[in-house]
């Protein structure tokens, strides 16, 4: 017996199969590449989580060292009268901070003479890091439990109490060693880093935050179960490498994360401890937005194969009409019948099913498109349209393949706050894009201006040898008298002028690009001490 389908039913079959073919092909290449940018995406901003919260430890840890570094410098402590004066500032700056949960001075010996509240005044404490490590440098422990304060501090919670120490030498002004400004900071206050970070992605399902100590790779912060477990991962070693990224892993409970790690390694004058920063998400919770894209693709495939079934069954049907025409009319002559042939111009239908497939197309890339445009959006400011960070660490990858010398400036406003004050955020918002159209007027092709902070720029210039000290001073200078222009500000003159910071890189030094930056923001710094509005090279 045999088989026959009619043209319609071929031509319908065709079609379908076509349509399949075209979504299989374009699913493979578009759809995977959606996915792995996607997933590169997610990882990179777990990354970026954990950048987030060592920038946090590194701040606050920053600012409590920088504390306890200018309180032994006051005359009250390198010229002791009194421990009652000693004790009334110790408890002043406790009040103020209560991280400090006691702060101490030794004389030469290791024996407490004031201390916040009297705690262990009178106390030999020549035996404990705090001041064995502090008789020569300023001295930062890592997390340790309480020894002798433990019974002696509140403890409303009746957990086991831990400190970071931070202490260092007192001389007299004859530069003479008469003791030790010993401090211990409560440990709590990175339980609320961690749920400030954690406000922060709230809109981000179980991601959890991990510090490891650099000591053992015990855990020294995270879930309460977990405190005290000794952690072997591979984002851990490549930590400890100095290296900033993401990996999808297995941990100790058997589960499949995407982990963000970093290493602590200090801000300024603040040596860090490099503990480990460690930022998890289950993997199956991470990439869902994976899953909804294949649910999609899946989803638009089916619809799109029977809409074209049904359009090529349709469409097929006539294709095959003139066919049938023509063979009733010749059977028509066959029998003598006088009838004319008819005449076709051409197929019609055929053109719009290509114009169907176009379409349908157009429709399978428009997801493409829509992920390079969110990728766009991730790479630049909302505010000024300037790049961002993340723009920028990737402008620097690219600039150190092509280039082998740059200049870096960081800049910062001076008198932004004042003008957010006065005149309102709304006002300041106005201010920042302005100041952003000034300084692109300054920069050339293949140059970068970055918005890294509030009314914080990094500028990366390119300039041959014998020319970056002249331009790196010229385009400086010119940045400042552009940016010390007035400004109009909702119908009101407002002025603020800035500071540079200014670093070379070259690609035959040991210096990376990256620290470089560094070096910039110390210049920066420098700059503002030096009374602000100016450009200051670092080293000079």
């Amino acid at each position: 017996m045999n088989f026959s389908l009619s043209l319609q039913a071929r031509l319908a079959i065709i079609f379908a199969i076509t349509t399949i073919l075209l979504i299989l092909i374009f699913s493979i290449v578009y759809g995977q590449r959606s996915i792995n940018q996607m997933e590169t995406e997610i990882g990179n901003s777990l990354s970026d989580t954990a950048y987030m919260m060592e920038n946090n430890l590194n701040q606050y840890m920053w600012s409590r060292y920088g504390e306890t570094i200018l309180l032994s410098s006051l005359p009250a402590i390198r010229q002791p009268d009194s421990g009652e004066e000693i004790e009334y500032l110790f408890n002043q700056l406790q009040s103020t901070i209560p991280s400090f949960s006691w702060i101490g001075f030794t004389d030469q010996n290791g024996t407490v003479l004031a201390a916040t509240d009297s705690i262990l005044k009178g106390a030999d404490i020549s035996a404990r890091p705090v001041y064995t490590e502090a008789l020569e440098n300023p001295f930062i422990g890592d997390v340790h439990e309480a020894v002798l304060l433990a019974d002696l501090l509140p403890n409303p919670t009746g957990e086991a109490m831990k400190f970071v120490d931070i202490s260092t030498p007192i001389y007299d002004y004859n530069d003479q060693f008469i003791g030790v400004l010993a401090t211990h900071l409560s440990w709590e206050w990175v339980k609320e880093v961690e749920a400030a970070m954690l406000d922060a992605v709230k809109n981000r399902d179980s991601i959890e935050f991990f510090i490891v100590s650099k000591i053992d790779n015990s855990i020294i912060l995270g879930p309460d179960e977990m405190i005290g477990q000794t952690l072997e991962l591979e984002s851990i070693d490549l930590a400890q490498t100095r290296e900033h990224g993401w990996i999808t892993e297995t941990w100790p409970d058997g589960d499949d994360y995407v982990t963000g790690y970093m290493l602590e390694n200090g801000y300024k004058e603040y040596p860090g401890l490099e503990w480990t920063i460690l930022a998890r998400q289950p993997i199956e919770v991470a990439f869902t937005p994976i899953k909804e894209l294949l649910a999609f693709f899946l989803i638009a495939g089916i619809t799109f194969v029977l809409l074209f079934a049904v359009l090529g069954w349709l469409l097929a049907g006539k294709i095959a009409s003139p066919l049938k025409n023509l063979a009733t009319t010749a059977d028509r002559l066959r029998f003598g019948e006088l009838v004319q042939i008819p005449h076709y111009k051409g197929i019609s239908e055929l053109e719009t099913l290509s114009a169907s497939l176009r379409k349908l197309i157009a429709n399978l890339t428009k997801t493409e498109s829509a992920l390079e445009e969110m990728e766009e959006v991730a790479h630049t400011d909302e505010l000024t349209g300037l790049a961002n960070r993340y723009a920028l660490e990737l402008f620097l990858r690219k600039y150190t393949q092509k280039y082998d010398r740059a200049i870096v400036f960081y800049i910062d406003l001076d008198g932004f706050k004042a003008v957010n004050d006065t005149l309102g955020h709304l006002a300041g918002d106005q201010l920042l894009v302005q100041v952003a159209a000034r300084l692109k007027e300054n920069i050339q092709e293949e140059e970068m201006i970055a918005r890294v902070g509030g009314d914080e720029f990094i500028v990366v210039l390119h300039s041959p040898k014998e020319e970056m000290t002249v331009r790196g001073k010229r385009v400086g200078e010119r940045m400042i008298s552009s940016i010390s222009e007035p400004y109009w500000l909702n119908g009101q003159s407002a002025a603020v002028s800035c500071s540079i910071g200014a670093a070379f890189w070259a690609e035959s030094s040991a210096v990376s690009l990256e620290e470089t930056i560094k070096m910039a923001d110390d210049a920066l710094y420098a700059a503002k001490k030096q009374g602000k509005n100016r450009v200051h090279f670092y080293g000079a």
